[in-house]
C-alpha cells in the first residue's frame, strides 16, 4: 500500500474520505450546495454518528459521472480510534474496484502519531498473502494500492517514517508465519533475515555442530527426528555509542513445523501448526522494525529454530536430555516442546551476550487458548517493573496481553523422581507450569518475562489490521517495549 501525503485534497479526487469526530460535521466547503443537501440527508438516513471505524458511503455527481464521498468515524480522536478508522477503511474498499482514495483531515485537529496511526493501520489491514494464488476471482482481487491523506499536521513525515519501519517489520512476520513448511524451515527462516544485515543488523547463526559444543541437549532432542537441521539465529542491532552487552535480549520459539513428534497430534488442524514459529517470527520482525528506524538501542534477538517430526530417530516419552545450563530433563511428552528450544536458546544468550533483561515470546501452549482465547496473549514475568513497562506497551500498541501468576507451588509440579524436572506437569495450569519451567534457566538477578502467544499469531476473521492468517502479533509491542523503555 502506497502512503503519500499531501497539503491539501485535490479538487478531483474520484473517491474521497472526509474524517468525522463523535457527533461531529464533515467539512463539506469543497462542495456545491446541493451535493453537500445530498451528504447530509444520506448521513441521517445512516445514522452514522463518527463512532471510530464507522463508515458512510454516499455517491454524489462528480463532473460527468459519479464520485464516491465516504465518511469515516475517529471517535473521540484518539490514537488508537485512528487506528481502528484506518483498518476499516482500507479493510471495507481493499477489493471494491477503488485503486486510490484521498483521506481529508480537514475540520480536525489530530495529532502527528494519530495520523500516522492511521496511515499504518491501512497499510497492515490491506497486507495480503497471495503468493501462491494462480486463480482468483476478479472480485477477490486486491485493487486498492494508493491513500493520499491530505491536511496533516506538522510533524507527521516524522511519525509515518516510524510507522512505516513497524508496518515492514510486520510484513516481514506474517510473510514467515504465512508461508508453508515445506517452504520455510530453519535454514530457510535464516535466509528469509539475512537481508537484515544490509540495515546494520549484525547475524549469528549456530549449526548443529556448534550447537552440540555447546552441549544444548534439549534444544537437538526436539530437532533429532527432522530431516531438516536446527539453526539458532542472533540478531544484534546496536543504534548506540555503547560498545558493552545489549540491553535487552528478545528470545523467539521457532519450530517451524510441529507434529508433535512420537506424541503426534492429532491430524485434523495440524496444518496450522506450520505457525508454531510465530514467536521467532515476531522477534525477526521487531529486529526489522528497530533497525529500520533506527533505534536509539541495543538489543539482540535470539530464536531457536527447528522441526519437530516423527522418525525413527525421534526423541521418545521417557528420555532423559542434558540442556546446556546443565539441569536434566526428562521427557514426559514430545510436544511440549517449545520450552526445550527455549530452555537452551535462553542460556545461551545470557552465556554469550549477558542482557539484562530477557522477553520470550512462544506459541506455547493450547492451556493458554483455553484460558485466554484469541483475545490477549499470556504475560509471565519474574519482575513486577518489567512486567509493568510490557504491559504498558500492550495497551499503547495494541497487541493485548494479561499477566498470569507465578509461584514455588506450581514449580513443585515439573519437579522428576529421576531428573531436575519434568517437560511437562499435569493437565491444570498448562500454561504457568511451562512458564515455570522456563524460569529455571534464568540467571538470577536478571529481569525475565514470557510471552505464551499461541492464540494470537493466527487469525481465522479479519482484524483492524490484519486479514485473515497471519496477525503479526508480538511486533508492535516489543518495537514500543523497547521505545519506551530502552532507547536512549
Amino acid at each position: 500500500m502506497q502512503i503519500d501525503f499531501t497539503a491539501t485534497a485535490p479538487e478531483t479526487a474520484e473517491t474521497i474520505a472526509l474524517i468525522v469526530e463523535r457527533d461531529g460535521k464533515p467539512a463539506l466547503d469543497r462542495f456545491d450546495d446541493a451535493t453537500r443537501s445530498l451528504i447530509t440527508g444520506a448521513l441521517a438516513a445512516a445514522r452514522f454518528d463518527g463512532e471510530a471505524g464507522t463508515i458512510a458511503e454516499i455517491f454524489v455527481p462528480n463532473g460527468q459521472g459519479t464520485g464516491r464521498v465516504l465518511l469515516v468515524g475517529i471517535g473521540s480522536g484518539d490514537e488508537v480510534e485512528h487506528e481502528k478508522a484506518g483498518g476499516a477503511l482500507a479493510g471495507r474498499f481493499l477489493t471494491a474496484g477503488i485503486a486510490g482514495i484521498v483521506v481529508d483531515f480537514a475540520g480536525t485537529s489530530p495529532s502527528p502519531a494519530a495520523v500516522a496511526r492511521f496511515a499504518g493501520a491501512a497499510a497492515a489491514r490491506a497486507w495480503r498473502f497471495d503468493v501462491y494464488r494462480t486463480k482468483q476471482p476478479e472480485r477477490q482481487k486486491p485493487t486498492l494500492t494508493a491513500i493520499t491523506i491530505a491536511g496533516a499536521p506538522d510533524g507527521t513525515d516524522a511519525a509515518w517514517a516510524k510507522a512505516k519501519a513497524l508496518n515492514e517489520g510486520l510484513e516481514l512476520t506474517r510473510t514467515l508465519v504465512s508461508e508453508p513448511p515445506n517452504i520455510l524451515y530453519p535454514e530457510s527462516f535464516v535466509d528469509r533475515c539475512r537481508h537484515l544485515e544490509e540495515l546494520g543488523v549484525t547475524l549469528t547463526i549456530l549449526d548443529e555442530a556448534a550447537m552440540a559444543e555447546h552441549g544444548m541437549g534439549a534444544l537437538l532432542g526436539v530437532s533429532q527426528g527432522s530431516v531438516r537441521e536446527a539453526r539458532i539465529l542472533a540478531m544484534h542491532w546496536n543504534g548506540t555509542d555503547s560498545t558493552g552487552d545489549p540491553d535487552i535480549a528478545l528470545v523467539g520459539k521457532g519450530v517451524t513445523f510441529d507434529t508433535g513428534g512420537i506424541s503426534l497430534k492429532p491430524g485434523p488442524g495440524m496444518e496450522d501448526m506450520k505457525w508454531d514459529m510465530g514467536g521467532a517470527g515476531a522477534v525477526a520482525g521487531a529486529m526489522k522494525a528497530l533497525a529500520t528506524r533506527k533505534a536509539k538501542a541495543n538489543v539482540i534477538g535470539v530464536v531457536g529454530l527447528v522441526e519437530n517430526m516423527p522418525d525413527g530417530n525421534a526423541q521418545r516419552p521417557g528420555d532423559v536430555v542434558t540442556s546446556m545450563s546443565g539441569q536434566t530433563i526428562e521427557i514426559l511428552n514430545t510436544d511440549a516442546e517449545g520450552r526445550l528450544v527455549l530452555a537452551d536458546v535462553i542460556t545461551w544468550v545470557q552465556h554469550a551476550h549477558r542482557p539484562k533483561t530477557i522477553v520470550d515470546l512462544a506459541t506455547l501452549t493450547g492451556a493458554m487458548i483455553i484460558s485466554l482465547g484469541s483475545e490477549h496473549g499470556g504475560l509471565f514475568a519474574n519482575d513486577d517493573s518489567l512486567a509493568e513497562q510490557i504491559l504498558a506497551a500492550s495497551r499503547a500498541s495494541g497487541d493485548a496481553l494479561w499477566r498470569f501468576p507465578m509461584s514455588p507451588a506450581y514449580d513443585k509440579l515439573i519437579d522428576s523422581p529421576i531428573a531436575d524436572m519434568k517437560n511437562v506437569g499435569p493437565r491444570g495450569a498448562g500454561s504457568i507450569t511451562a512458564a515455570q519451567f522456563i524460569q529455571r534457566f534464568v540467571d538470577p538477578g536478571v529481569r525475565w518475562a514470557h510471552l505464551d502467544i499461541a492464540g494470537m499469531v493466527w487469525s481465522d476473521k479479519p482484524g483492524n489490521t490484519y486479514d485473515k492468517g497471519a496477525t503479526g502479533f508480538g511486533v508492535r509491542v516489543l518495537d514500543r517495549l523497547v521505545r519506551d523503555n530502552f532507547e536512549g
